[in-house]
């Protein structure tokens, strides 16, 4: 009898183990991403100038990757940013979690339009989808409830397996430099 339950036993734990894994979240390949999010991923200008990501942090119970920068040699700035299951580039802070800012909309089309923060203050920016490519896809902003800065755009796009389209001398995603 003991012997039968513990046939039982492995036959079960060997059935469970050759069960393929059941992904329960979208998984995107970096070479298919506008911002590709992995511990380790860099954008340097120099020495004294660049982007990485350092770390990962749950953030209302969501998963956040925290990007550092350092500009200039002197200044710094930490963002926490995740790409949600539409395709959302977002940020928050751990001090604010309920605040989300919408960096971009990568299942947009061309002239859609959505809110940075949807809360109609002066820091609330209207973007406009203005190119979408399948390698290349820019975003234009405008502060258009400030009383000074409306009309006063600006672009910013992103490059498909590299992330933002700055002036970067070195790239690296998933700890390969691709440029």
């Amino acid at each position: 009898m003991k012997n039968a339950q513990l046939l039982s036993f492995l036959i079960m734990i060997l059935f469970a183990s050759c069960q393929q894994k059941v992904v329960t979240t979208k998984e995107i390949a970096a070479a298919d991403s506008f911002m590709p999010m992995q511990i380790g991923n860099s954008w340097r200008m120099g020495d004294h100038s660049y982007t990485e990501i350092q770390d990962t942090m749950r953030i209302d119970n969501k998963l956040y990757y925290k990007f550092y920068s350092l500009v200039g040699g002197d200044a710094t700035d930490v963002k926490y940013m995740r790409i949600d299951e539409n395709n959302d580039l977002l940020e928050a802070y751990p001090d604010q979690p309920k605040l989300i800012y919408t960096h971009a909309k990568f299942n947009a089309k061309v002239n859609d339009e959505f809110y940075t923060i949807g809360d109609k203050s002066q820091n609330d920016y209207k973007v406009k989808v203005v190119e979408k490519t399948d390698k290349k896809m820019t975003f234009e902003f405008d502060m258009v409830y400030h009383p000074n800065l409306k009309g006063s755009t600006h672009k910013v796009s992103y490059i498909k397996g590299s992330g933002l389209d700055e002036d970067w001398k070195s790239i690296k995603i998933d700890g390969k430099v691709i440029k």
